[in-house]
């Protein structure tokens, strides 16, 4: 239904919010009317997400005490495996193009992000960049100016705002649908995510270290698989309302040190919306809290990734004494940081 159509038909109230990111959609501050009222919910996807929570829930406490250890370090090795084809694939190459892939690399991550068994990787790019490009507006998939609720989970239980369609219509995706690879990909995506999200992962525990199927099941398919996925949705809730804004004040995103933590690098929400395009996602150099670079500086010396891109340090302290809220903590190297004993 057309937007004009649907207003017509309501009686909400009508909310005027600015844009106050004015710099990445390329216009002054706008002034945007819309009814702020929920979209149609999609009850499918609501009682599979909530049914689904409780019952890794439940299954956490019943099992996880029964687990071997290697099940229990399963659960991290192979839960950062799959992180790490949200972080380093599906986001910091895909969606921003921020450093080039060789064939081997490319991969290896589609098998790291078909092990966090979310949406297909299209539909992730497409919602990522209309994210980015009309962040905290209507336009904006997950808009925390929503809530948090909305902005973590809830989003995903109703359909889109009309403007989000509208503008994600008008970005070119052409790379992503014209890749060869991500044809082939994304043809079989659901055959690659049942695989490597929840056969693989049940069928390693079993196979080599004798642990039961029940064990194994909800180790991975349940408590492993809803980590992930809350780890990922806490950049689109924590990292955009709690935390400090060193790089530009003007913008929700936030440096949250927890979301970093668990989401392998991806906390330093507040740089990245600034520079989306650094392939490091924070200013950061020493890999405090930012596994993901850690390990693409890793593929860079082995030649499997390359073209890395990332701002001058003049222009980050320029960005950070003209929009930033003062909380800035220079980055000291460690031979600075070292006292000389007399």
């Amino acid at each position: 239904m057309p937007p004009n159509q649907m207003m017509n038909g309501m009686s909400a109230n009508y909310v005027q919010f600015m844009d106050d990111n004015p710099k990445q959609n390329g216009d002054m501050k706008k002034i945007s009317f819309w009814p702020r009222t929920q979209q149609p919910i999609i009850w499918l996807n609501t009682i599979s997400i909530i049914l689904f929570h409780i019952i890794a829930v439940i299954s956490f406490f019943l099992t996880i005490y029964k687990m071997k250890i290697l099940t229990l370090l399963w659960i991290l090795i192979y839960g950062g495996f799959a992180g790490f084809g949200v972080t380093a694939g599906v986001h910091r190459l895909w969606s921003h193009r921020s450093y080039k892939a060789r064939l081997p690399l490319k991969i290896l991550l589609l098998i790291c992000y078909s092990a966090a068994g979310m949406n297909s990787l299209y539909d992730w790019v497409r919602d990522h960049r209309v994210h980015h490009k009309y962040s905290e507006t209507d336009a904006d998939p997950h808009n925390s100016k929503r809530g948090f609720f909305f902005s973590h989970v809830g989003w995903l239980m109703q359909k889109k705002h009309p403007e989000v369609i509208r503008k994600g219509n008008s970005l070119d995706f052409r790379d992503i649908l014209e890749d060869p690879l991500l044809q082939f990909y994304n043809r079989y995506f659901l055959i690659f995510k049942i695989l490597f999200c929840f056969v693989l992962p049940v069928y390693v525990p079993i196979r080599f270290w004798n642990e039961t199927l029940l064990n194994a099941f909800c180790s991975q398919a349940l408590i492993r698989y809803m980590g992930v996925l809350n780890m990922t949705w806490s950049v689109n809730s924590f990292a955009h309302i709690w935390g400090q804004r060193p790089y530009d004040n003007r913008i929700r995103p936030v440096e949250n040190i927890g979301v970093a933590i668990v989401a392998l690098g991806e906390g330093w929400h507040n740089y990245h919306h600034v520079f989306p395009w650094d392939y490091k996602a924070a200013e950061l150099g020493n890999y405090k809290f930012n596994i993901t670079t850690m390990f693409l500086d890793l593929f860079v010396k082995m030649g499997l990734a390359y073209d890395v891109k990332q701002p001058s340090a003049e222009l980050v302290k320029t960005v950070i004494e003209k929009y930033g809220d003062g909380s800035h903590v220079p980055e000291v190297p460690p031979e600075a940081s070292e006292e000389k004993c007399d």
